[in-house]
């Protein structure tokens, strides 16, 4: 799988997911085998406006390479300069978010709307590519349209073709519409005409890929180039490491034991310890504590136990507790089914 210059050893990416895709998370992303990742979601006004956000947003880590900031707003002007801020400050890929479903995000002209606004959308991608385009690849990240009707199709394919047009290195389509949000199927069979149109140009799917296996039967189902794991590696690393073994031709591995489900949580507290500092990591992991239970065979109280932590110590008390390799545990079972909706106001 190709991005502009990059070449990547499998086509296995960590989605941009507001509120979630974190220094931190990233970092554990890479050491389960994810060979690219992209930050938060930002605002282009945020990027572009003084103070401790702004600093934030423009820290690119020295291990977290090559790494995809994920840009979103409504006004056409403010997003070429966000870009180059971007790009300065040691993101090597720029990608433009156009599937935001989130009500207010809508509301305020951003995201999937302009997926509505096929001449507004390619002058947002006109501008990120004349300021960035001849050192960076820029990427965007689409739904398959607002809605099903017939023009919210033709506008897909609109912007679509004018972005590559333009020159854009990849595009990653969501097989849901806007108005679907994360309710229903998402649409293979929509990414495997995407991918037939385009040709050798690079796509990657997005959309209920929440086991290894589903990611590689969206690549062979589809055609697409790569896919993007999204709410599926929340709480999830190990995805990373299962989609490689079956990419490479090896079994399955087992699902994840309470000694490496404790390993890779100790693991992400130790990196949003260093991020934030020990207090504030604590309200940072009980979000992704919440997902990590849900591999544990007694998810509900370990769950609960990790809502109910709310000091460092609280924290890892419940790793010593629910994780302990030596405890009289049920077996593991490898978590299906499609999740749920991450967080509210949560793009992905």
């Amino acid at each position: 799988m190709r991005i502009g210059r990059f070449e990547f050893d499998v086509p296995f990416v960590q989605a941009a997911l507001s509120g979630y895709s974190d220094l931190p998370m990233r970092r554990l992303a890479r050491r389960f085998g994810a060979p690219y990742a992209l930050n938060e979601v930002m605002l282009d006004r945020l990027v572009l406006q003084p103070g401790r956000k702004r600093k934030e947003i423009l820290h690119v880590a020295d291990d977290d390479h090559p790494v995809g900031g994920q840009l979103m707003g409504a006004d056409p002007e403010q997003f070429a300069p966000a870009a180059a801020a971007m790009a300065e400050s040691g993101y090597d890929v720029i990608d433009i978010n156009f599937g935001c479903p989130v009500k207010k995000v809508l509301g305020r002209c951003r995201g999937g709307f302009l997926l509505s606004q096929p001449q507004t959308a390619l002058d947002i991608i006109r501008r990120v590519y004349d300021a960035v385009g001849a050192t960076h690849p820029v990427t965007v990240k689409m739904r398959r349209g607002m809605d099903d009707g017939g023009e919210s199709e033709r506008n897909f394919f609109t912007i679509l073709d004018g972005a590559f047009t333009i020159g854009v290195s990849a595009v990653t389509v969501h097989g849901r519409t806007v108005k679907q949000r994360y309710v229903g199927p998402s649409d293979w069979s929509f990414l495997a005409r995407v991918k037939r149109h385009v040709g050798d140009r690079t796509i990657l799917g997005s959309g209920d890929l929440f086991s290894a296996e589903a990611c590689l039967r969206m690549i062979r189902a589809t055609g697409v180039n790569g896919v993007t794991i999204a709410r599926g590696c929340i709480g999830n690393p190990w995805i990373f490491e299962e989609c490689r073994a079956l990419w490479s031709g090896r079994p399955l591995p087992e699902p994840p034991s309470i000694a490496r489900q404790r390993e890779g949580i100790l693991l992400h507290w130790r990196l949003a310890e260093e991020q934030y500092g020990a207090q504030l990591a604590v309200r940072d992991m009980r979000k992704f504590g919440i997902k990590y239970s849900e591999h544990h065979p007694l998810s509900r109280p370990v769950r609960d136990a990790f809502i109910a932590a709310s000091t460092p110590a609280e924290f890892l008390a419940v790793l010593d507790e629910w994780y302990d390799p030596a405890g009289d545990w049920p077996p593991v079972v490898r978590r299906e089914g499609h999740g749920d909706l991450v967080a509210a106001g949560a793009c992905a």
